[in-house]
């Protein structure tokens, strides 16, 4: 399924985290060669250190990917070491928590503290808010501006953006996360239809829940045992467990191969345990 990946040059945004560290890794033992990129070079270049160790290719860039200017400068560094990009996986994003409620609903008295008071929906902090947006969807399409040319009329080309579960089904709490990753499906599909006739398949990968550093604090209790939060998710995930990083990369692999799924784009693919298709009944 993976063998037309080999020799492929691939860029990973956000290749420094749990999820993006996996899929770049699988992407280098599938065969390709594997750009990590990240705001800290030395985090990036401990993934690209492992993928070496392993035998594959790696390079590691740093970039913020809300800032073209550093995004462009990564271009040019791996243009001159490579040349241009076949696979753009653009999974750069996260939270920030003055985008969250400290509860799940608002109350019934808006005299309240639960209705307006710290932690509250009108809390909130506009620079919080903009962070997560500019993180999660600006961060996924200033890279397609960058890189997206060296992509067009090369064979194979593809681009896989990374969604989310609370893109289809909000979670609480997490207003501006959720948003921010629906933007991003509207995205894919937008970009599948515009760069259709340049050749270049456009997707993006929607997880469920995963357990990373950003989110254990959520996920488990300070002794490790699963949270409420964790056990609710659990019971309304027809496969009983969370995802590990590792679900991911099947999946990209495939999205990324235009042999196993060349006639597929536009597509936002949950990778969630069934999440999506429980009722909860």
């Amino acid at each position: 399924m993976t063998g037309g990946l080999k020799g492929k040059i691939a860029l990973v945004t956000g290749g420094s985290g749990v999820l993006c560290g996996a899929m770049a890794k699988g992407l280098a033992a599938a065969g390709a060669r594997v750009a990590v990129l990240g705001r800290t070079l030395e985090k990036v270049e401990a993934v690209a250190v492992e993928i070496r160790a392993a035998g594959g290719e790696a390079l590691a860039l740093s970039a913020d990917v809300t800032k073209k200017e550093e995004l462009e400068a990564a271009r040019s560094s791996l243009s001159s070491a490579w040349g241009k990009v076949d696979l753009l996986i653009c999974g750069a994003g996260g939270n920030k928590s003055g985008g969250t409620t400290g509860r799940e609903s608002s109350g019934s008295d808006p005299a309240s503290a639960d209705f307006a008071g710290p932690g509250s929906f009108f809390a909130m902090d506009e620079a919080s808010l903009r962070y997560v947006f500019d993180l999660n969807f600006m961060g996924s399409l200033l890279p397609c501006q960058v890189f997206g040319a060296d992509l067009a009329g090369k064979k194979g080309a593809s681009i896989v953006f990374v969604s989310s579960m609370g893109s289809y089904s909000p979670m609480t709490k997490v207003p501006a996360y959720c948003a921010a990753k629906a933007a991003i499906n509207n995205f894919t599909q937008w970009m599948a239809v515009h760069f259709a006739q340049a050749g270049v398949r456009v997707n993006a990968i929607a997880p469920g829940f995963f357990s990373t550093e950003q989110n254990k604090h959520l996920l488990f209790n300070p002794d490790g045992s699963p949270s409420m939060r964790t056990a609710r998710i659990i019971d309304h995930t027809p496969m009983r467990r969370l995802g590990t990083p590792g679900d991911l990369v099947g999946p990209l692999l495939w999205l990324c191969d235009e042999g196993a799924s060349g006639f597929v784009t536009g597509v936002v693919l949950p990778v969630d345990g069934g999440f999506m298709a429980y009722s909860g009944v």
